[in-house]
């Protein structure tokens, strides 16, 4: 029995996959490489000494997924294709929409069409919205700011309405929160197009001297040092995760949310500060304006994680500095 990865070239995506056939599943990955690239899977065999079956599919292809679940025989998914960057879907909302829902209904359409009713889909903290307050647990309204967050809501009461018409689903929606670092061996990481979105990949790439300096977006949050707080996540801490709800979903029948992150909040300067004591990279920044739709503070109560999957995250904020350095200096172009 295999277990698909949609999405699985991509950043998470290839981390779980390592964690995956390491722990000795067979893996399928589906992944049209919009937003990844191709030499990630050579990379996760070299570190694994494993190989997978990779198909480059795009989930809206409909009769290109049910011949994946005909030639294969899948006991079960992690979902994590979509689009992802939250600015993008304020500007594409009907791409994002159209991408993330439709390709998660024709997923769902091949599963239930050959019986494979156990998921784990790649959510998001996006979808407590701006009103919740941190530590936030997986029992608070949701609500989101932008499509992305929206798509990630969407799905989820999606795959609870499958479950609702069909008790011999199992679905385990897991929230993350801000995931960085990249796997100890410096083979597979981050690799974003253009300008990062993201924290990490930014500093890595001004520590490299690719870029000028870091912008901090907003230094008047009502945190001790005024910048935004966040719970960041090592990515291979994230990838067990996965695994431990893979195994929640293939032995129960039900559908629940578990959230993701170490339960710490570290605001940007104190990233910039770990990052330049753990590689000894000094990272000029400038202050700017806060950005639309961000808030003071986001950081997750795990402990549901911990009491019902048995996971909790175990690498530190050095780990995840030390460890995206390493993929950077490695790869100083990413997988090209």
């Amino acid at each position: 029995m295999s277990i698909l990865v949609t999405g699985g070239t991509g950043y998470i995506g290839s981390h779980t996959c390592v964690e995956l056939l390491d722990a000795g599943y067979d893996v399928i990955v589906v992944d049209n490489l919009s937003n990844s690239k191709i030499k990630a899977i050579d990379h996760i065999e070299g570190i694994t000494g494993k190989i997978l079956k990779f198909y480059k599919l795009d989930i809206l292809n409909r009769e290109g997924m049910y011949n994946v679940f005909e030639e294969n025989d899948i006991e079960a998914v992690i979902h994590f294709a979509g689009l992802k960057a939250v600015g993008e879907s304020v500007e594409e909302p009907l791409r994002y929409y159209q991408n993330n829902i439709t390709g998660t209904l024709v997923l769902c359409e091949a599963m239930q069409r050959y019986g494979v009713k156990n998921m784990v889909f790649s959510s998001s903290a996006t979808v407590y919205g701006m009103d919740n307050e941190s530590p936030l647990t997986e029992d608070l309204p949701l609500s989101a700011t932008n499509p992305y967050g929206w798509t990630k809501i969407m799905i989820e009461q999606i795959l609870r309405d499958t479950y609702a018409s069909d008790g011999t689903w199992s679905i385990a929606l897991l929230r993350y929160f801000n995931p960085i670092g990249a796997h100890e061996s410096g083979r597979i990481g981050e690799d974003p197009n253009g300008i990062p979105n993201n924290l990490m990949p930014y500093i890595t790439q001004v520590a490299a001297g690719k870029r000028k300096m870091l912008n901090i977006f907003g230094n008047d949050y009502d945190t001790p040092d005024g910048t935004g707080i966040r719970d960041y996540i090592h990515v291979v801490d994230l990838a067990k995760g996965h695994l431990k709800a893979l195994q929640k979903v293939i032995e129960s029948n039900g559908i629940d949310a578990y959230n993701l992150g170490t339960g710490i909040g570290y605001s940007v300067l104190d990233v910039v500060k770990a990052f330049e004591k753990a590689t000894g990279k000094e990272i000029p920044y400038v202050m700017a304006d806060r950005r639309a739709g961000d808030i003071a503070s986001c950081y997750a109560d795990p402990s549901k994680a911990y009491r019902e999957l048995g996971w909790k995250a175990e690498k530190d904020i050095y780990d995840m500095c030390k460890d995206a350095w390493r993929w950077q200096v490695n790869n100083p172009n990413g997988y090209e």
